[in-house]
């Protein structure tokens, strides 16, 4: 998988210059439309058999690269991906930071293969990894955490969406006198930012897409943190999508191997808006300048690249 993180830089690299002159546009379809579109064309331009094992869908109803779409121009590397055009569509059509463009890749057969849904999730960075537990309540969590981490619990910060679904979570998690710092949009930043010390994040924690959960789940484990999971269908339907992936057991919580089974995995993303994580895309005389960062699970190493791309190609 190494051997092709450069080209998924630049698939996440031409994407995020897509997406750029829709930036403030409130124009969402266009936005992710172009990113989408940029994002397959550089997918189907490497060496390699891919499948989407889980992208956009139905949530968003957005233009997506749908699951079981293959991409590639052939090759001996067999991959899974899950992607995000844009993680973070609203911000970047209403010119707010938060926006990134994100893709995660594994070796066949070993990231989740799940429906477009709702999914629960809890991560944290590698001092608290071995230590939560997803089915138990979110005061144990914190006590497990404050204690791997050598911390009070009034001392932890633990991010969590803003959205009405999490408001029991927020109370009970301020209760035990933790921090909570709330955002609206960048799931996937979010868990990333658990494994990177100093930003001094603890966990994240609630409700929102599966999609962005195997993006995080990779990131997370690229870092040496921990992610667990637990899908949360909706409707017959989705129960049904499930089974035909080979989800049986909806009830059981989604451990980190079984969301990604591989160290061989890699996680880039670059930054259309600024963010928690990167900077976002700056426009330098004819150019766009791009942020991006890089992690790979084998040697759990970052990087963050600085790319130069002539505006007149990109129009």
């Amino acid at each position: 998988m190494q051997s092709l993180l450069l080209d998924f830089l630049k698939v996440t690299e031409s994407a995020a210059v897509a997406a750029m002159p829709w930036v403030g546009s409130g124009d969402k379809i266009a936005a992710d439309g172009a990113a989408t579109n940029a994002m397959r064309e550089n997918l189907n331009k490497m060496k390699m058999d891919s499948t989407i094992v889980i992208g956009e869908g139905e949530i968003d109803e957005a233009p997506m690269l749908y699951i079981g779409e293959k991409l590639g121009a052939g090759g001996s590397h067999e991959v899974d991906i899950a992607v995000d055009p844009i993680e973070g569509t609203t911000p970047t059509v209403n010119g707010q930071g938060n926006a990134i463009t994100v893709i995660a890749a594994a070796p066949k057969g070993t990231l989740l293969h799940a429906p477009d849904m709702y999914m629960k999730k809890m991560a944290v960075g590698p001092k608290a990894k071995g230590k939560i537990n997803l089915d138990a309540p979110i005061e144990e969590n914190l006590k497990a955490v404050a204690e791997a981490n050598g911390k009070a619990i009034s001392a932890l910060t633990v991010l969590i969406q803003d959205r009405p679904r999490h408001k029991e979570y927020i109370e009970r998690i301020r209760q035990m006198g933790a921090k909570v710092r709330l955002f609206n949009d960048g799931d996937v930043i979010y868990a990333t930012a658990t494994c990177i010390e100093k930003l001094g994040i603890d966990m994240f924690f609630g409700i929102g897409g599966a999609p962005e959960g195997v993006l995080g789940a990779v990131a997370v484990r690229t870092l040496g943190g921990e992610m667990q999971a637990k899908l949360l269908p909706r409707n017959d339907e989705e129960i049904r999508r499930c089974n035909e992936m080979g989800i049986s057991n909806l009830e059981s919580v989604l451990s980190h191997d079984q969301l990604v089974s591989s160290d061989d995995c890699v996680f880039v993303a670059t930054g259309i808006t600024d963010n928690l994580l990167i900077d976002g895309i700056e426009t330098e005389y004819t150019n766009y300048i791009t942020h991006s960062f890089l992690a790979n699970g084998k040697d759990k190493q970052l990087r963050y690249v600085k790319s130069t791309y002539p505006i007149a190609q990109t129009v």
